[in-house]
């Protein structure tokens, strides 16, 4: 890659969600149908962490198992360490030596430079997923939307397990976010309940 993305947007942004969280809105419904707020802040802990040590090429397992396999629990001091390994997330992938080479990520082997836009695609959707459980807004920046948008289009070009994103969400607007959230399985007007 040329332009490598800069992920520090994305991951402050996504901080700043969580920094909003209060603790009656731990149980409340995401976008993820699955997901409770909680949920979505214990992927995110985890997630930061991991693809932390894949930019590293510090594999282990940490790396090593599949997100599935995760167990989604919140552990006391979220609200200080989830923003801690979202900016050492985006300061990881600074390194031109972190989108180079293979590396491992939810116990898959992938290229660096897939690796990287795999975590800018997990903490935008899923900041944007805890926004909506939170009833806050999420706009990401133009650049930001563009890459995740890319991403997304191309996953959808191979064959993507359903599980991965779900089925396809048509999107009229015209706003680059919103259709990366159709291709994401998501629907831009998400409400809780509705």
């Amino acid at each position: 890659m040329t332009d490598l993305p800069d992920l520090e947007a994305a991951t402050g942004l996504t901080a700043s969600v969580v920094a909003a969280v209060t603790d009656d809105a731990l149980d409340r419904p995401t976008p993820c149908p699955e997901y409770r707020v909680r949920d979505i802040l214990a992927h995110l802990d985890g997630l930061s962490l991991a693809f932390t040590a894949a930019a590293g090429k510090d594999l282990g397992a940490t790396t090593d198992t599949p997100p599935g396999d995760a167990q989604l629990i919140l552990e006391d001091g979220w609200r200080e360490r989830i923003p801690t390994r979202l900016a050492a997330l985006a300061e990881a992938w600074r390194a031109p030596s972190a989108w180079d080479g293979m590396t491992r990520a939810g116990g898959v082997d992938l290229p660096g430079e897939v690796a990287g836009l795999v975590a800018l695609d997990e903490v935008v959707l899923h900041g944007w997923d805890l926004a909506k459980g939170i009833g806050q807004a999420y706009e990401p920046d133009a650049a930001t939307a563009a890459v995740v948008h890319g991403f997304l289009t191309e996953s959808r070009k191979g064959e993507v397990p359903e599980e991965l994103f779900g089925p396809v969400v048509e999107v009229d607007e015209a706003r680059t976010f919103d259709h990366a959230l159709g291709l994401a399985g998501r629907d831009p007007d998400w409400r809780p309940g509705g």
